[in-house]
C-alpha cells in the first residue's frame, strides 16, 4: 500500500431489555424522558448518525438483539445501517459491516457447541439482515482464546479485532495472522490502544481537531492498517457531540487526502501477505485479568469508589450452567417428538431469532405435524438458554442490578416453556436453580441473594411462570 487505511469502527451494541413473556421492554425510570433506554440512546446516537451517513464511512458491528429492536421499532435507522453497508461496498468492494456472535456471551467461556451456536446464529442473522455473508466478526468484550478462533474459522469468518495487549507480538502493519489447528488460519486487525482510548474516553472529543491530527500522525507511522475501535454509544451517547465530531473528521479526510479512510475487508483483500502473531489468551479488552470479570471477584467493576463485591459472579454462573446442562437434557428427549429434525432446526434458528415478527412460522415450519405449539415452546427454551449467559449480567456490580434480572428472566422463562411441556421435570430444576442461586450474596442491603432476587422478580402460578409484576 502507498499509504496507510484508516478504519475507524464502531461497535454498535444493547442487551436485550425486552421482557420474555411479552417481546416488550418494561419501563425504565432511568431512561427519562424516554421510555426506555433503547429509545434515549437511538435518539442520542444512532438516530444522528444514520441521518448523517456516517455508516457508509464508519466500519461497524451491529449485535443482533439490537438490530432486531431497531427493526422493529425504529425500522428508519435500522436502513441507515444497511444502507451505509450497501454504500460501503460500491465504494470499496467491500462492505463495512462485521457481524457479531448473536447474544453478547463470553466465547472463551463457552462450551465448543455454545460458540458453535452463537456464531452460526450470528451470522445467519447477518445474512438476513446485509443481504451478504460477513467477512468478519467483532467478538463480545473482544474476548477470545484460540478455540473460538478456530470456530470463526471453521464458520468461514475472515478476519476480527483485537486490542493490542491481546497479541504479545503486535504486528508493525497493524494486521497479522494467527495459525489454528487443522492448517487453519485466522487474519486480525490489532487497534491502536492509544487512538482508540483518546475517543473513547473524550481526550481527542474536545479539540475541533485533535482527533483527525492524531489520525493523520498515525497513519504517517508507516503501518498498513490504522484502526481505532470504540463503543458506537460513544458518538452522541457516551460523548455529547461527538457524532458531529465524526463527521467532521471524516468529511476533512475526505476533502484533504491525507487520510484515506476504508473498511477491514478492502484492506485485508490488499494488503498482501500478513505475518504471523502469537494470541494472549484468553484476554479481552475490558477486563485486566482476561475473562474473570465474568466469573470471579477479579477487582473489576464500574463503580470502583463504593464499597461492593463481586462474590456473586461465580456463583451466579455456576448456577446458570447447571441449570443449562439440565434444560439441554431434556430437550434432548424432548425435541425428537415434537421437531422434525431437531439438529437443523436448532442449527437454522439464527435466521429467524432476530425477526421481529417472532418464531411463530418458523416453529410451524420445523413441527412434526399437529405439534406447533409444543415445538415453538421448545424453539423458545433454546432461545432463552442461550440468553441466559448475556454477559452484562456480571459486568456490573450486583447480582439485584437489572442486567442480572434479566437474565434470571430468561431462565424462568426456559424453565416456563419446559413446565408446559415436561412439569416434574421442570419444577425439579427450578428448586435446584432457586438453591444455587441462594449461595450469590447481592450487594444490595434489602436482599440477601440471587435466590430472592428471582423469587422477587419471577412467581409461579397454577400453570405458567410470570414476572412479579405483570
Amino acid at each position: 500500500m502507498d499509504r496507510a487505511t484508516v478504519v475507524l469502527h464502531g461497535h454498535f451494541y444493547q442487551p436485550p431489555r425486552e421482557d420474555p413473556w411479552t417481546d416488550r421492554i418494561r419501563s425504565e425510570p432511568s431512561a427519562a424522558p424516554f421510555g426506555n433506554w433503547n429509545e434515549r440512546i437511538t435518539a442520542e446516537c444512532y438516530e444522528p448518525l444514520a441521518r448523517a451517513g456516517a455508516f457508509e464511512w464508519l466500519s461497524f458491528d451491529l449485535g443482533p438483539t439490537l438490530a432486531r429492536w431497531l427493526e422493529g421499532e425504529r425500522p428508519d435507522v435500522h436502513e441507515g445501517f444497511v444502507r451505509g453497508d450497501r454504500a460501503s461496498r460500491e465504494r470499496l468492494g467491500y462492505g463495512n459491516a462485521l457481524a457479531q456472535p448473536y447474544h453478547h456471551i463470553i466465547l472463551p467461556l463457552a462450551s465448543r457447541r455454545e460458540k458453535e451456536t452463537e456464531v452460526r446464529w450470528g451470522m445467519a442473522d447477518f445474512e438476513r439482515r446485509f443481504g451478504r455473508r460477513a467477512d468478519g466478526m467483532w467478538l463480545p468484550e473482544t474476548a477470545v482464546d484460540t478455540a473460538t478462533l478456530e470456530v470463526l474459522a471453521a464458520e468461514g469468518v475472515a478476519f476480527t479485532i483485537l486490542a493490542p495487549h491481546q497479541v504479545a507480538d503486535v504486528p508493525d502493519g497493524g494486521a497479522g495472522r494467527i495459525r489454528l489447528g487443522g492448517g487453519r488460519e485466522i487474519a486480525i486487525f490489532v487497534y491502536e490502544g492509544e487512538l482508540s482510548h483518546g475517543v473513547a474516553f473524550g481526550a481527542l472529543l474536545d479539540g475541533r481537531d485533535a482527533w483527525f491530527e492524531a489520525l493523520r500522525s498515525a497513519a504517517g507511522r508507516g503501518a498498513s492498517v490504522v484502526a481505532l475501535a470504540a463503543d458506537g454509544e460513544t458518538f452522541g451517547h457516551h460523548h455529547r457531540g461527538a457524532d458531529r465530531t465524526l463527521m467532521r473528521v471524516i468529511s476533512r479526510a475526505r476533502e484533504s487526502g491525507e487520510v484515506e479512510i476504508g473498511n477491514f475487508a478492502s484492506a485485508l483483500a490488499g494488503g498482501g501477505e500478513l505475518p504471523f502473531v502469537t494470541l494472549e489468551a484468553p484476554t479481552s479488552w475490558s477486563c485486566a485479568h482476561g475473562v474473570e470479570r465474568w466469573r470471579s471477584e477479579c477487582g473489576c467493576r464500574m463503580a470502583p469508589h463504593l464499597d461492593s463485591r463481586q462474590q456473586w459472579r461465580a456463583p451466579l454462573r455456576e448456577a446458570l450452567e447447571t441449570l443449562a446442562a439440565g434444560l439441554d437434557e431434556a430437550c434432548a428427549t424432548l425435541a425428537p417428538g415434537r421437531l422434525a429434525e431437531p439438529r437443523q432446526a436448532l442449527a437454522a434458528l439464527g435466521g429467524a431469532l432476530g425477526d421481529p415478527s417472532g418464531l411463530a412460522d418458523f416453529a410451524a415450519g420445523a413441527a412434526r405435524e399437529d405439534c406447533g405449539d409444543e415445538a415453538l415452546a421448545l424453539l423458545e427454551l433454546a432461545r432463552d438458554r442461550a440468553a441466559m449467559f448475556t454477559s452484562c449480567a456480571w459486568f456490573f456490580d450486583d447480582v439485584a442490578g437489572i442486567e442480572a434480572k434479566q437474565v434470571l428472566g430468561y431462565a424462568a422463562h426456559a424453565l416456563d416453556r419446559l413446565h408446559g411441556l415436561a412439569p416434574e421435570r421442570a419444577e425439579a430444576l427450578e428448586a435446584a436453580f432457586v438453591a444455587d442461586l441462594a449461595r450469590a450474596p447481592a450487594n444490595d442491603a434489602d436482599i440477601g441473594n440471587a435466590a430472592e432476587v428471582y423469587e422477587r422478580e419471577f412467581r409461579s402460578g397454577a400453570d405458567v411462570r410470570v414476572p412479579a409484576d405483570a
